[in-house]
């Protein structure tokens, strides 16, 4: 593989960029967050820095009028990747 080769794409199910305002709903807490981009078992969030998510909880989006059960499977400073039900 050269430099100017394409990265290869190792995920399972193509993600189309999106940019939807979505909440984070917990036990105790409503949290505002950013989907950034989606495919229908998961998705990657935006979260204000600092701020702390439980490994479960549901995804209220509100532009596609559905909530989803979601499980975190990683954390990059304020982003995450999430499994979606």
């Amino acid at each position: 593989m050269s430099p100017t080769d394409p990265p290869v794409e190792r995920r399972s199910h193509a993600r189309g960029i999106v940019l939807k305002d979505a909440i984070i709903i917990t036990d105790d807490a409503k949290i505002s967050c950013s989907v950034r981009n989606q495919h229908v078992h998961g998705a990657e969030l935006r979260v204000d820095p600092g701020v702390t998510i439980p490994d479960r909880f549901v995804l209220h989006v509100p532009a596609d009028d559905a909530s989803y059960r979601a499980v975190v499977r990683w954390r990059r400073n304020e982003r995450l990747g999430v499994q979606i039900y």
